[in-house]
């Protein structure tokens, strides 16, 4: 990657709809020129251009939680069990005391305190020795987040976590919007 290179990412990273003659202006590079950097940028997998959702503006509710995992064993299956969870926005492993951290969101304070300690939480997985569970006040320099909006409105009987929101008591009692990949879901997403 070279300065032309970063100076279309930057470019991008600032406006993703930003045309190939805006770009050259920007690099001094033709049309054809900056066109091949981008396609290559895109070959390479540097880059990906893809739709960022604003929170705040949706008023979804953002959390981080930390989760200390007793092996390797227990942390796969905690990721398989999410992987298609639309509310799981980031999860990444990482060494020290909590080898698990993750960014989900929901509709609101009742739902995010219900993916905090029903069956559905990251937390409720087995294996976990110990975890904590953020709400997120403020979000600084960006409110857009990956949102996984395409695993929404799915139209599942069952939760991608196997879980069955019909029989949670928080459901019930509407202090839950339900799984946003379900027939059953209440919310905005």
């Amino acid at each position: 990657m070279d300065d032309i290179d970063r100076k279309i990412i930057s470019q991008l990273q600032l406006d993703g709809r930003t045309t190939l003659e805006e770009l050259g202006k920007i690099t001094g590079l033709s049309n054809m020129g900056v066109k091949k950097r981008v396609a290559k940028l895109f070959e390479k997998g540097i880059v990906k251009i893809s739709a960022l959702v604003n929170v705040e503006e949706l008023n979804l509710q953002a959390a981080v939680v930390l989760i200390e995992i007793e092996s390797s064993e227990a942390m796969q299956r905690l990721l398989d069990r999410f992987k298609n969870c639309p509310r799981v926005v980031h999860i990444f492993t990482a060494m020290g005391g909590f080898n698990i951290i993750a960014v989900v969101i929901a509709e609101d304070r009742d739902t995010l305190e219900s993916i905090s300690v029903e069956k559905c939480s990251l937390r409720s997985s087995e294996g976990i020795r110990r975890s904590e569970f953020y709400p997120i006040g403020n979000i600084h320099y960006s409110q857009f987040l990956p949102v996984r909006e395409y695993l929404a409105r799915k139209g599942m009987t069952h939760t991608p976590c196997n879980v069955d929101c019909i029989t949670c008591n928080r459901y019930k009692k509407e202090k839950c919007v339900g799984c946003p990949a379900t027939t059953y879901y209440r919310g905005i997403l």
